[in-house]
């Protein structure tokens, strides 16, 4: 384990001093990509201090006992060693999955779309409740979470919703939410009281900077229109909401959150960059999934991934077959975080037994 921390030093070493370097601070894309893995690498330098640690008291301590000329050094020694090799094994599993490669999209910032699938009316309502569960547990780990556009449901909810959220690690952890969710429950418009089921789909791209995807200005159509949504006269007669047509792709991005033109310009111009990336990167992590098998992050939209059944008060999540019987929480955003872990834990898993074959 020493030696692997050792390489990391290295490297952590070298990356140090390569982002002091004027010609990396020139190079936008390369001193990104290079702050971020010192960030990683820093992170791995406190466990190998702590590993280092934890090895020099079991040394010590080892020495003290085969003396023992002093019963109570002897006894503190002994309680030494025994606390640090209670957490020895459990730092070396942390190193292990901290050395397992990032994806390089993890750290970026997400663009997230709601959109309501079948079911009419409570379709766009449960849309609307996977919205407020998404945006509760973003601001619960104090992302920052934007509107970016909008269809307001018949009855309430959603028809689609699309949302940016900015904080660490987001798209790493959101990318977990992907796929098609599915409620089983009486409609508030249902007379009969008989159960229905309705789908809500769920889309989380990395929001592309600048440097990952170039736009040319002239294959995109820019059409400027009024405002549909709440806000007020002056949102409703004047032509602030932009919508973006790729021409190439036929990719359409639209904004009409901020009352400025140029603001929601430049955020669809943001969302069309993120769209054309996200269609990139689905084609990879549809390689990705085939090779390993996996379908926890496979990137197929129309993958099931979720059920929340009312009347049970159940959610199960049919990737890794993991039922919590804790509805409440987890529509309201409190609970996700220990779903998600799960995810996590199980594509870490895959990932570290590839690297294991690899080697």
């Amino acid at each position: 384990m020493l030696d692997k921390l050792n390489i990391v030093k290295q490297r952590f070493d070298e990356v140090n001093d390569l982002i002091i370097q004027p010609e990396i601070i020139s190079d936008q894309k390369r001193y990104v990509d290079l702050s971020k893995e010192y960030k990683d690498l820093k992170d791995l330098m406190v466990k190998r201090d702590e590993y280092l640690t934890l090895t020099n008291n079991i040394e010590e301590a080892e020495e003290i006992i085969k003396d023992g000329s002093d019963p109570e050094m002897t006894d503190m020694a002994k309680l030494q060693m025994e606390e640090a090799k209670e957490r020895l094994p459990i730092l070396e599993e942390e190193v292990r999955m901290m050395l397992i490669p990032k994806d390089p999209e993890d750290s970026k910032n997400a663009v997230v779309e709601v959109r309501a699938g079948t079911g009419g009316d409570e379709a766009s309502i449960f849309a609307g409740d996977i919205f407020r569960m998404l945006t509760k547990y973003c601001e619960g780990k104090g992302w920052s979470v934007s509107t970016v556009d909008y269809s307001e449901g018949t009855n309430g909810g959603y028809k689609e919703i699309q949302f940016e959220v900015s904080g660490q690690d987001v798209y790493g952890t959101l990318k977990y939410e992907a796929g098609v969710h599915r409620v089983q429950r009486v409609p508030q418009t249902e007379t009969q009281g008989r159960v229905h089921t309705s789908a809500a789909t769920v889309m989380v791209f990395p929001e592309a900077e600048e440097f990952d995807v170039e736009v040319d200005p002239k294959d995109v159509r820019i059409d400027y229109f009024c405002s549909s949504g709440p806000g007020g006269q002056s949102v409703n007669t004047t032509y602030s909401a932009v919508r973006l047509t790729h021409e190439p792709t036929g990719i359409v991005a639209q904004c009409q959150d901020q009352k400025s033109q140029h603001k929601n310009k430049e955020k669809a111009f943001k969302v069309l960059r993120s769209r054309l990336y996200e269609m990139e990167l689905a084609k990879k992590q549809a390689e990705d999934a085939e090779k390993r098998g996996n379908m926890v992050t496979s990137g197929d939209r129309s993958a099931k991934i979720r059920t929340y059944n009312y009347p049970q008060g159940r959610v199960t999540d049919h990737r890794i077959n993991l039922t919590l019987y804790d509805l409440d929480n987890i529509i309201n955003g409190g609970e996700i975080q220990k779903i998600i872990d799960e995810l996590k834990l199980v594509d870490n898993t895959e990932k570290m037994k590839q690297l294991s074959d690899s080697l």
